[in-house]
């Protein structure tokens, strides 16, 4: 990329530009879009990238049956037709390893790399308000200035460290999913012990099983999981899919979730007769993924009476599949309504639980009170194992950045102005924080609806934005606090109209021990937050204060 905009050669800054735009995240799904479009605009850039390579939240987690839970043909990018014509996805929901592939791909072909300096964390960003300027510091001793500073750090890249007294002192082999081993790991005739049943743990168990003498699960909280049907992908379904692109990917930002292809519900599950109301769940069940179940009716998320319909359709469906009615007890979520916690896609998940070498632990019963050198101790008993597997999440929407000492100098902190947590004017931007973007930050859709989809909108609006202020050399643009407060307003309320903040869940950020609990994403739709978006633009970037 050619140097060019703002700031580079400028006599009215106190410090020289080393690049237009500083990318923080630049390996991830969100870090290559905007380094395709950066490029695209002649803007220089400088990505920095924790891991050794590209494929973000895919890089790292390598867990066994790590899998997208998000149909393989629409968890993928949008912005080269004929990159989506030639890509064969293999399966209906893309494996950890076939998605690094696709991101390799993508990196490759657009020749993104040579922006991307690998192996680095950013430590702190530092924006001066004489020079519009923000200042990167790097592990690894880099300095990069910049007028612009977006973060690409992504929604769940921030592992959630384990905090069990005597962690330390275990003998054994441990592991983390969101940091797994690339060479991978064999269990095959080890004692495992697997703590949480989240995503992540639902997915592994099954495979692990497989191998270890004998697994373990300690579950505090039982989750919601529904059948993926996962399959050899139809080649007629894909031809089909692939003709219908440009109008199923247009038709995706008309949808709540980010997803084509479900006719919206028109009834009340409480408006139809028992009889009718299984039959449509069974349909659902026996489709397959999240959106098509929560599609059943028209209210599974905004009343409790209807969705306890569905909360009881799928408990009974755990009670069918294992055997022992004990078990099946403590597996049948009863602390939340069904998807208020994002719902679990899962191949085989309540059926591992009728083989031999499989037993349950009740920790919310039995607390795990410590990690021993040969295992570990609840208040009721004490087990031996070989192997722990940490299934307990991520710091999610915010931990990525919070881990950054982001400051405005003279001014405040990042951390200091998340304290009660995250405030941000459309996901984008956070007052009293000029100049620095953010994609999918709390405050949109993101975790509710298509991560691709709501990057590559993101991105657009941001790269949309950028171009803007270049054409009209601006060198200034940051969120006016009214416009920050209402939205934040507006989040919460539009929230609070849902069953959503009846689960204690990461979109609360209740995993997270200390952490403010606040529901973080904004599940107004992504049909309603692009409208906002696009009117935002419309009215002269309302809400945004432009200068310089």
């Amino acid at each position: 990329m050619v140097k060019s905009g703002w700031g580079a050669t400028d006599s009215t800054s106190l410090q020289s530009a080393d690049v237009d735009v500083i990318v923080v995240g630049g390996g991830g799904v969100a870090g290559l879009y905007l380094l395709y479009r950066l490029k695209g605009l002649g803007l220089s850039a400088t990505a920095f990238e924790a891991g050794q390579d590209v494929g973000g939240t895919w890089y790292w987690n390598r867990y066994p049956g790590c899998r997208c839970d998000v149909d393989s043909l629409e968890y993928s990018y949008s912005f080269a037709s004929d990159l989506q014509q030639e890509w064969h996805w293999p399966e209906r929901y893309g494996t950890q390893p076939e998605i690094l592939r696709y991101l390799s791909h993508v990196a490759n072909r657009f020749a993104l790399r040579r922006y991307i300096r690998f192996n680095t964390r950013v430590t702190s960003a530092v924006f001066d308000s004489e020079s519009n300027l923000w200042t990167v510091v790097t592990d690894q001793n880099d300095t990069v200035r910049a007028p612009f500073c977006i973060m690409a750090t992504g929604n769940l890249s921030t592992p959630r460290k384990p905090d069990f007294p005597g962690i330390d002192m275990f003998q054994g082999a441990s592991y983390h999913t969101g940091l797994w081993p690339h060479e991978g790991v064999d269990f095959t005739g080890l004692k495992v012990g697997i703590i949480g049943t989240g995503s992540s743990g639902v997915q592994s168990i099954p495979h692990i099983a497989a191998q270890a003498e004998h697994l373990h699960v300690f579950q505090r909280t039982a989750n919601f999981s529904l059948p993926a049907r996962n399959a050899p992908m139809d080649a007629e379904i894909e031809a089909m899919h692939k003709v219908e692109y440009p109008v199923r990917r247009q038709a995706a930002y008309d949808t709540p979730f980010g997803i084509a292809g479900y006719p919206p519900p028109e009834k009340s599950a409480l408006e139809v007769s028992a009889g009718e109301r299984e039959r449509i769940y069974e349909s659902k069940w026996r489709y397959g993924g999240s959106i098509s179940f929560l599609y059943a009716f028209n209210d599974l998320l905004t009343n409790k009476a209807a969705n306890d319909t569905a909360s009881e359709f799928v408990r009974q469906k755990i009670r069918a599949t294992v055997k022992n009615s004990k078990v099946a007890d403590l597996l049948a979520p009863t602390t939340h309504p069904i998807g208020t916690k994002r719902l679990i896609l899962d191949t085989n998940y309540y059926e591992t639980y009728n083989r031999d070498n499989v037993t349950l632990v009740d920790v919310k019963g039995a607390p795990i009170e410590e990690i021993t050198r040969t295992g570990l101790r609840t208040t009721k008993g004490s087990y031996d194992l070989d192997a722990i597997v940490f299934a307990t999440g991520f710091d999610a929407m915010t931990g990525a950045m919070l881990d950054i000492d982001i400051r405005v100098s003279g001014g405040p902190a990042l951390k200091d102005s998340w304290s009660a947590g995250p405030r941000t004017y459309l996901g984008l931007m956070i007052a009293g924080f000029p100049n620095l973007f953010t994609i999918t930050g709390p405050g949109s859709p993101g975790v509710k609806s298509n991560m691709m989809l709501s990057i590559e909108q993101h991105t657009n609006w941001i790269v949309d934005c950028l171009q803007h202020l270049r054409s009209r050399r601006h060198r200034r643009i940051e969120v006016e606090p009214e416009a920050e407060e209402n939205w934040v307003s507006h989040v919460r309320e539009v929230a609070d109209s849902t069953l959503y903040p009846l689960a204690n869940s990461w979109y609360m950020g209740a995993n997270i021990p200390g952490k403010p609990l606040i529901f973080m994403p904004y599940v107004g739709g992504v049909h309603m937050y692009k409208k906002k978006c696009d009117e935002v633009v419309a009215n002269g970037y309302e809400g945004f204060a432009i200068s310089g």
